[in-house]
C-alpha cells in the first residue's frame, strides 16, 4: 500500500467527496483524521467504512473558519495518531448571490471557511511538516476560481485565492521536502452538483469532452497519487480532473 503508515486530515470529510478521499487513503494504508463542522453522523459513517475496510480513523469537529479551531482540529492527528503527514483542505461551503445583492455576512463567511480555513489548516500543519522536513499538502479548489461564475463572487474570490496560495506556499517550504498541490475537480457528482436539474446537468455535460460527468472516486485517485511517493517531485501544480472540460 503506497500510504501505509503515515496519517492524513481530510478537512470536509463529512461531504460525499471529502468522505470518498477518506477511505480511498485509508485503502492504501493511511489513518484518517474525519473532520467535519456539523453533521457529525455522516462523519462517524465515513470512520465506519475506514474501519470496515480494516483501517483506522477518528472524526473530530470544528469550525476552521476559526484559527484556534482549525489549528485543534489539525492536532488532533498527532493526539490521535501520533504524526502527521498529509493535509487534505476539502472543507467549503457555497452562499451564492449577485455581487449588487450580496449581503456581507455571505461574502465574508465563505471567505473565511474556503480561504481562510484553508490557510488555518496549512499553517497549523507545517508546523509538524517543517520539523520532520516532509509532507503533502493538496487542496480542493474550483474551475469557477479558474473562469469565474455568475452569482458566486464570493466562492470564486475564495478558490482562486486557494490557487494563489498553494503555490506562495509551495515556493516557501520547497526546500523542506514539503509538496503543495491543488485539484480542480469538474463536474462532479457529489456535494454541491446534486441539487441541480436535469437541465442544468444536461448543459454541464455538453462541455465535457469524456462525455461524463465526473465521480468522487476519479478526485480521491488523483489525492492519492499527490499524497504518494509517486508525486514526491510535484509541487505547486493546479491539476484539472474534469474530463476535458478546462484545457489550459
Amino acid at each position: 500500500m503506497r500510504l501505509s503508515d503515515q496519517v492524513a486530515i481530510i478537512t470536509g470529510a463529512s461531504g460525499g467527496l471529502g468522505g470518498q478521499i477518506a477511505v480511498a487513503l485509508a485503502r492504501e494504508g493511511a489513518a484518517v483524521i474525519a473532520h467535519y463542522s456539523r453533521n457529525a453522523e455522516a462523519a462517524q459513517e465515513v470512520v465506519r467504512a475506514v474501519e470496515a475496510g480494516g483501517g483506522r480513523a477518528h472524526a473530530v469537529a470544528g469550525d476552521i473558519a476559526n484559527p484556534d479551531e482549525a489549528a485543534a482540529v489539525v492536532g488532533a492527528a498527532t493526539q490521535v495518531f501520533g504524526r502527521l503527514d498529509i493535509l487534505v483542505n476539502n472543507a467549503a461551503i457555497a452562499r451564492d448571490g449577485l455581487v449588487l445583492r450580496m449581503r456581507d455576512e455571505d461574502w465574508q463567511r465563505v471567505v473565511a471557511t474556503n480561504l481562510n480555513g484553508t490557510f488555518y489548516c496549512i499553517r497549523a500543519a507545517l508546523r509538524e511538516f517543517v520539523r520532520r522536513r516532509r509532507g503533502r499538502i493538496i487542496t480542493l479548489t474550483s474551475m469557477a476560481g479558474q473562469a469565474g461564475n455568475v452569482g458566486q463572487a464570493n466562492y470564486v474570490a475564495a478558490k482562486a485565492g486557494v490557487i494563489g496560495l498553494t503555490r506562495a506556499v509551495a515556493r516557501e517550504v520547497a526546500s523542506r521536502g514539503i509538496t503543495v498541490n491543488a485539484i480542480v475537480p469538474g463536474f462532479i457528482d457529489a456535494g454541491m452538483t446534486e441539487g441541480l436539474s436535469e437541465e442544468v446537468r444536461a448543459r454541464y455535460l455538453q462541455q465535457i469532452p469524456l462525455g461524463r460527468p465526473g465521480t468522487p472516486d476519479d478526485i480521491a485517485a488523483a489525492v492519492v497519487f499527490l499524497a504518494s511517493e509517486e508525486a514526491a517531485y510535484i509541487t505547486g501544480q493546479v491539476l484539472n480532473v474534469d474530463g476535458g472540460m478546462v484545457m489550459h
